[in-house]
């Protein structure tokens, strides 16, 4: 990974750390709080924001930064994939990802993490991140993007 990138992921943490770890008065603030720094952070980033479980097949958008969103993926897309996988994933180009759902045209890469009830393997919801540029992601990012999203179970115990 580019250093400064590394470097950026690693001020962006700390930031997040300090505006989260005792201070966010609930998941949906700390949840937003996320989206926004990473947002205005990462420049590559065309859209930032979370989706929550909501039953078998289906996810509906939380907090996010960037155009519109679709309210509710259903049956398929990355996001999905990552529920049903419960890994992180990372997607090059989404043109090629088979049953991508494209809530904006512009968008070519993706990944997405997942947020797990604090103590289970049980995913609550999904940072879901876009660039509207190809190969933007790639796996170095996956585990700074999962320390962030750490900041939040101990927010979300208990929740199904």
């Amino acid at each position: 990974m580019d250093p400064k990138r590394l470097a950026r992921y690693e001020r962006i943490y700390e930031q997040l750390r300090s505006l989260i770890e005792g201070k966010s008065p609930s998941r949906l603030a700390a949840m937003a709080t996320i989206c926004s720094v990473l947002h205005a952070k990462m420049p590559h980033h065309s859209w930032t924001g979370f989706y929550f479980v909501a039953g078998e097949g289906e996810l509906h958008v939380g907090p996010y930064q960037g155009p519109v969103a679709c309210q509710v993926l259903k049956d398929k897309g990355v996001c999905l994939h990552a529920v049903r996988t419960n890994t992180s994933v990372v997607v090059p180009d989404v043109r090629l990802f088979p049953g991508h759902i494209a809530c904006d045209t512009r968008s070519r890469s993706e990944i997405v993490i997942p947020v797990r009830v604090c103590g289970t393997s049980a995913v609550f919801a999904v940072l879901d991140v876009d660039s509207d540029q190809v190969a933007m992601f790639d796996e170095e990012d996956v585990a700074p993007l999962e320390q962030i999203v750490s900041l939040l179970p101990p927010l979300i115990e208990g929740a199904t």
